[in-house]
């Protein structure tokens, strides 16, 4: 039990005494690592270091995502003494057996080496690099599992700092000060809504800290949870404390098993030594923090639905005002904040408001992390400071498009979003700036399209989505929304024409100002911002009844033309036999069996079949 700030600091020098190795092997055992075959890659590890006798010489870490997706199973080699590190991606057990007998030999056993491409900022320091981590400064660095990995990075030094220099009040106005905004949607500023809940006199107040990570594509905050727990239960604790709560709630939905695992672990740690529960550090101050399981609705994501799931109602949400901030759970004042909101807190405490306000722009300080998802060629998890350019983030941290293809447009904000085309790329990120392009920040998730995507076929994706996680309270989102997707239906099939187009701007206008909650209000977006960016693209559809993308099957038809050989090789390829010809002679497809599946147009090396 750490009783006081003095006690913290004892603490943290005894740790650092502590561990004598040469090397630190960092492990990425995150449910992307774990979902790519980590597990016997580290077992082998521990079975090597056995049999090579190299227990003292290297410390094998277990850590969270290292943001590294795309080369998974990955790990690191770190020399202690120099700071040299060195990762290593697409690994297997081979391979593993010789980069440890060899060390730091990085032409080894055919291992994919890769480059380390973020920094963590320390004190005034800024990076200068691409990526800045603050959010996700210890995801890759330390075991999530063991507290001591945590404290021995700073951790709870911004709570103790909380504690004992600062009044609850000058907590509420330094995370003011920072410009901090909600990272989960619209930008919220963060220091604004505590101190709402603040100025309110009630017996009791409420802390939730939202989890239910639901968009298409997203993982942001799935895997700060796996990859650093400890540092939103800091930053609750210090968020109690400054609103003047007690009490503590961690909403997180189901299908994380390996996140919850890691919080129950690390609120066990917390409440051990101290962190969490009665008289914490000393300071009179009393806080707990008790786990809520979310089903997987979409809509609990929203903050009066997430506060009536947990007070055991159906998920729906209501009217504000009031907002939660003046009566939330129970009706007491709430304060709701997503995971990587948190996740800023303890760094802006411990570092000062000035200090984050250096960092991205002016009116969005900080930074942003981001889900890089679909045709891009370095899947993962990116931090970078707001402002940074869609291209730089695109071309630059994700290493362009798949086998070379054209960029098409990009989807930010999940299904509450839109899609910005190529003429945008040079946009800087951040919350006005997207907003203006259509879209919005949103939690975080970045699907990328190329040229063989249909963005009509897109915006049915999303507001497929939509339609599924709606909870149907309001008639808006409810039967709005299915008509919408009727008429994209309709576009899609070669039945849609001018009045359909028309249709479909008057009524995604109409569900954007009459919709109960953010879902429904946003749920048009995808289908406005298609609209307007491709609008080309819809009207080939309408006009030509044609798919230019080749993903509208009831628009498409499959032709052979005279550059065929008569290889066969459509003939094999095709599902449903429906070409037909001898060897060496023009095929031909059977229009009337052809499910328009694209295979034999993949399949053809002579470029002998026509998609028009």
């Amino acid at each position: 039990m750490i009783k006081d700030a003095n006690g913290l600091i004892d603490y943290t020098e005894a740790l650092k005494n502590q561990s004598s190795s040469e090397l630190k092997l960092y492990v990425s055992m995150g449910t992307c690592g774990i979902a790519a075959g980590t597990t016997p890659v580290l077992n082998k590890i521990y079975q090597t270091i056995e049999e090579k006798n190299l227990k003292d010489i290297i410390d094998v870490v277990e850590v969270g995502c290292m943001g590294l997706c795309h080369s998974e199973p990955c790990i690191c080699l770190e020399n202690k003494e120099t700071n040299e590190k060195v990762y290593y991606g697409n690994l297997s057990e081979e391979q593993v057996v010789q980069i440890l007998e060899a060390k730091f030999d990085t032409e080894l056993a055919g291992a994919k080496v890769l480059n380390k491409t973020w920094n963590t900022p320390e004190d005034e320091e800024i990076s200068d690099q691409i990526q800045t981590r603050i959010v996700l400064r210890n995801s890759g660095v330390i075991n999530p599992e063991k507290i001591e990995d945590y404290v021995m990075r700073d951790g709870y030094k911004a709570l103790a700092k909380a504690l004992t220099e600062m009044k609850p009040a000058g907590v509420v106005s330094e995370i003011e000060l920072s410009g901090l905004r909600g990272r989960g949607g619209g930008g919220f500023p963060t220091g604004r809504k505590w101190q709402f809940a603040a100025s309110q006199d009630a017996d009791q107040k409420y802390l939730i800290c939202n989890a239910d990570e639901g968009d298409p594509g997203a993982f942001m905050d799935r895997a700060v949870l796996e990859g650093d727990p400890h540092s939103v239960l800091e930053a609750m604790v210090i968020a109690g404390y400054g609103i003047g709560a007690d009490k503590g709630y961690i909403y997180i939905r189901a299908e994380y098993p390996l996140a919850i695992k890691r919080l129950e672990i690390a609120i066990a740690q917390a409440e051990e030594l101290g962190f969490l529960g009665e008289n914490i550090l000393g300071s009179g101050f009393n806080f707990t923090i008790e786990l809520k399981y979310g089903a997987g609705a979409f809509v609990c994501g929203e903050e009066t639905a997430l506060i009536h799931s947990i007070e055991g109602k159906r998920g729906e949400p209501t009217f504000k005002p009031p907002f939660p901030a003046i009566s939330g759970l129970w009706g007491k004042p709430t304060i709701v904040n997503n995971v990587e909101t948190f996740a800023n807190v303890a760094a802006i405490i411990r570092n000062g408001a000035d200090w984050f306000k250096s960092i991205g722009t002016e009116g969005s300080p900080g930074t942003k992390v981001f889900a890089l998802a679909g045709k891009i060629n370095k899947v993962g998890l990116v931090e970078v400071p707001m402002g940074t350019v869609l291209r730089d983030i695109i071309y630059g941290l994700g290493h362009g498009i798949v086998d070379g293809r054209e960029f098409k447009a990009v989807q930010t904000g999940g299904p509450s979003g839109g899609c910005i085309k190529a003429d945008k790329l040079d946009t800087p990120i951040d919350y006005e700036s997207l907003k203006a392009l259509g879209s919005m920040m949103g939690s975080g998730g970045m699907i990328v399209m190329d040229e063989d995507d249909c963005m009509v076929d897109i915006a049915k994706f999303f507001l497929d989505f939509t339609l599924e996680e709606s909870c149907g309270k309001c008639t808006p989102c409810r039967i709005g929304n299915t008509r919408l997707h009727e008429l994209l239906e309709d576009i899609c099939s070669g039945n849609g024409t001018m009045e359909t187009i028309e249709k479909l701007k008057t009524l995604s206008a109409a569900i954007k100002d009459t919709a109960l909650c953010g879902l429904g209000q946003t749920s048009p977006n995808p289908v406005i911002s298609t609209l307007n960016n491709f609008y080309d693209e819809y009207m080939q559809h309408v006009d030509r009844k044609k798919c230019p993308a080749g993903v509208c099957t009831k628009l498409v038809s499959y032709t052979i033309n005279d550059k065929c050989v008569g290889c066969t090789l459509c003939a094999r390829n095709c599902p449903v036999s429906c070409i037909s010809g001898e060897r060496k002679e023009l095929h031909h497809i059977d229009q009337s069996k052809c499910i328009k599946c694209g295979v034999c147009y993949t399949a053809c090396k002579f470029h002998a079949i026509d998609r028009t």
